[in-house]
């Protein structure tokens, strides 16, 4: 991973455009080729990122760059669509590679990871003619809980949380929104599904078209059976 301090602007072309004036950002180039750019706040949020396969070169600044005081410039081009990253870089503080290895992956907690593999078995619970693609999908910004395909054959990407709260839908709006830049998968919709979800973070997933389930952990597991119910 190289970890780059850097005073640059960045522009985001392709199917959207969007550009981050000149500031003191870091910028994240991992082994799989996604580029991340991050500021010095927004919790774990990248402000503009490229998700891989992708490829960076470094080119030299053209005369309008040099003039405004760019000494290198980041082109990172996606190798499945025409969207692009431009970083133009006017002043490197820090440059450092580092060989972190493989890594193990996210140790969930015993009832989230039971809820994981039970909603993976029963997938259609979600709905008639679900199906499971797999679980753990890897993204360049971390793993989504279980993808799977509707009845219409869309991809749902799914958040699992024990109770889920703000946080939770902002970890799966990210998700989506890197998600839905991948033509072989888009468009993707989103479920948020745990045993208790708050209000507010009801209120905010249903404004960003993000479907909630609130799921029944001991009836998943077989040892409650509704039908036996008074109430």
């Amino acid at each position: 991973m190289r970890l780059v301090i850097a005073r640059c602007s960045v522009d985001y072309e392709g199917r959207l455009r969007a550009h981050l004036p000149l500031a003191t950002r870091l910028l994240v180039v991992k082994a799989d080729g996604s580029v991340l750019v991050h500021s010095d706040g927004g919790s774990y949020k990248p402000l503009n990122w490229m998700s891989p396969p992708a490829v960076l070169r470094t080119v030299e600044p053209d005369e309008d760059d040099r003039e405004s005081g760019v000494e290198a410039v980041w082109r990172v081009q996606n190798a499945k669509s025409d969207d692009r990253l431009i970083v133009r870089i006017h002043e490197t503080i820090h440059d450092s590679t580092h060989e972190l290895g493989v890594d193990p992956g996210l140790i969930k907690d015993g009832v989230e990871a039971d809820l994981q593999r039970l909603l993976a078995e029963q997938i259609e619970t979600l709905g008639s003619g679900f199906s499971l693609v797999r679980r753990e999908y890897m993204t360049a910004i971390g793993p989504v809980d279980i993808l799977a395909r509707d009845a219409e054959g869309r991809t749902v990407a799914i958040e699992l949380k024990r109770r889920g709260d703000i946080d939770g839908v902002e970890q799966l709006t990210r998700y989506l929104e890197l998600m839905n830049r991948d033509p072989l998968l888009a468009p993707v919709r989103g479920i948020f599904a745990a045993q208790k979800i708050k209000p507010q973070a009801r209120t905010l997933a249903t404004d960003r078209g993000i479907e909630c389930v609130t799921l029944d952990y001991d009836q998943m597991r077989g040892v409650d059976d509704s039908a036996s119910r008074l109430f």
